[in-house]
């Protein structure tokens, strides 16, 4: 039987694999924070992340993620498993080859009035842009403003 944070985090995953944005917000507390370190954003607030939902699933409009795995110290619960996704637009200043990227995933949630209270989204930029046909260096330009490697 799971965990009950692990049951939050499993809903959250399927409706994020629905791209059903109210789904998520359900699990989420009113004073959500959503870290996406590869990307660079912090996102405060259930309006905001209903935002910064709207514009990723906008950009990865077959986004799916599958938790394979978990710990829990009562505290802190960290997920892993696959992120699948299609980078769709040219949203970073590149132009993708529209083939759906792998990626393994690891995702820390912390809980406050039994809902997830934050999470901390991590992946490996690198691979989503070798696997999507784009350039590393632009996207990270793009995101970062770090000079683009020729």
């Amino acid at each position: 039987m799971p965990s009950p944070r692990f049951a939050l985090a499993q809903a959250l995953a399927e409706a994020k694999s629905r791209q059903d944005i109210p789904a998520a917000l359900t699990v989420l507390h009113p004073e959500f924070t959503l870290h996406t370190p590869p990307f660079g954003t912090t996102t405060h607030g259930r309006a905001a992340t209903e935002k910064t939902l709207a514009s990723f699933f906008a950009t990865f409009p077959d986004y799916e993620v599958t938790l394979e795995s978990h710990a829990d110290n009562g505290h802190t619960l960290v997920c892993w498993g696959t992120a699948r996704m299609t980078m769709s637009t040219t949203r970073f200043g590149v132009t993708p080859n529209g083939r759906r990227a792998e990626l393994p995933v690891f995702i820390r949630f912390t809980f406050a009035d039994d809902l997830i209270a934050e999470e901390v989204f991590f992946f490996d930029l690198s691979a989503l842009c070798a696997q999507s046909g784009v350039s590393t260096d632009a996207v990270r330009h793009k995101l970062f403003g770090e000079p683009a490697l020729v």
